[in-house]
């Protein structure tokens, strides 16, 4: 009974792994993308095998003509006869209206019962940059309901000012519909940016929702401190969020670590403290419940090879100290045709033996590998 809770656990761990990980590294498009890169037009193919599901395939393509650009993604999956089915479809349109107005159209497509595409979802977003460095950004989400026709079901109004020259603030007010034709606030999103001298950032961002009497109050805090010295990164952060007597309470932090060594290979390293650790009796104190490790080099092909392994306490035995649960690889190398890239999963079974739970294949005709990344998110911009 253990080991299959174990396991159970080990596939909702992964699967929340990879849930978090930003879209683009879970497509095709990861091991290639880079910044300067939008006026090259190139495709993707993956093929993803994962234990106990249907293997996928994905098409990527980007698109650029003058001020317009076009991603699309399709997603096939092995039917009963063995080939491969449309599933879904997404393509992203971006245009740039002026020098300050940028335009993005998503739309989403499923299938139908007979395997017709069909509009399932469209956001359209317009960003405006304005004077002063202040941005503006208006993001609305439709749906389509039981007549195909599309509703607003969420719009986002994000608004971004320059207090001073090392501050920054945004606010963003998510409306939600309410079933009855109309839109009300739903949740709030302050956030604020201060730039230091010594290359450290302070980052403060508060999730606000209305309580009972139509007021907002914060439901989750979130701090962070980057600091940088050469060519290392370190990184702090702390989540609160309400007790039980409505104060703010830390419920979990983390401490990130990236360097570079003169070779050029990059190691991160993210621990990770919690107040509920499976298994454990809660105590309201906070404790180590993961460590990410990540690896990424340069290969003499000219290539590049990125490795993570996820360290989490088990549910069995918690006071057992971290082991290893999740290994990730990824490798990137260039060809003749373009670039092939690999990327492995590995799980431990009941015995401690690490088997491969997930392998996707993808091929590329793009012609330059870059560094893929697994590891949290940049600092922002």
């Amino acid at each position: 009974m253990e080991s299959r809770n174990l396991t159970k656990l080990m596939w909702f761990t992964l699967s929340v792994v990879l849930l978090h990980l930003p879209f683009s590294f879970l497509s095709a498009q990861t091991p290639y993308t880079e910044a300067g890169d939008a006026n090259q037009s190139w495709t993707a193919t993956t093929e993803s095998q994962s234990a106990n599901t249907n293997p996928t395939r994905t098409t990527e393509s980007h698109r650029q003509s003058r001020n317009r650009t076009v991603d699309s993604q399709n997603v096939e999956r092995l039917g009963p006869n063995g080939n491969y089915e449309p599933y879904f479809d997404t393509e992203t349109e971006s245009v740039q209206v002026t020098p300050t107005t940028t335009r993005t159209v998503v739309r989403t497509f499923g299938r139908d019962g007979s395997g017709q595409k069909i509009l399932t979802q469209v956001t359209e977003e317009e960003r405006q940059s304005l004077p002063g460095g202040n941005e503006k950004l208006v993001r609305i989400t439709s749906d389509s309901n039981l007549d195909g026709r599309l509703q607003v079901v969420r719009r986002e109004v994000a608004e971004t000012k320059k207090t001073s020259p090392d501050v920054q603030e945004t606010q963003t007010t998510v409306f939600l519909s309410d079933g009855s034709g109309g839109m009300v606030p739903s949740v709030q999103i302050q956030e604020r940016q201060k730039t230091g001298s010594d290359h450290t950032v302070n980052l403060q961002k508060s999730t606000l929702v209305l309580d009972g009497a139509g007021n907002w109050q914060v439901n989750e805090l979130k701090e962070s401190t980057i600091k940088e010295n050469g060519k290392e990164r370190t990184t702090d952060e702390r989540i609160s969020r309400p007790g039980s007597d409505g104060k703010l309470v830390v419920v979990s932090s983390s401490v990130g670590k990236e360097s570079e060594t003169p070779s050029g290979e990059k190691r991160n390293t993210v621990e990770t403290y919690s107040t509920y650790i499976p298994g454990s009796t809660l105590d309201g104190k906070l404790h180590l419940s993961q460590r990410v490790t990540t690896l990424s080099r340069s290969r003499p092909d000219g290539g590049k090879q990125t490795e993570q392994q996820i360290e989490q306490p088990s549910p069995g035995d918690p006071n057992a100290g971290l082991g290893v649960t999740i290994k990730t690889l990824d490798i990137a190398q260039p060809g003749p045709s373009g670039i092939r890239a690999t990327r492995t999963i590995q799980v431990p079974d009941s015995t401690g033996s690490f088997g491969v739970v997930s392998v996707d294949n993808t091929k590329s005709d793009k012609s330059q590998v870059v560094t893929v990344d697994i590891s949290p998110p940049d600092k922002p911009k």
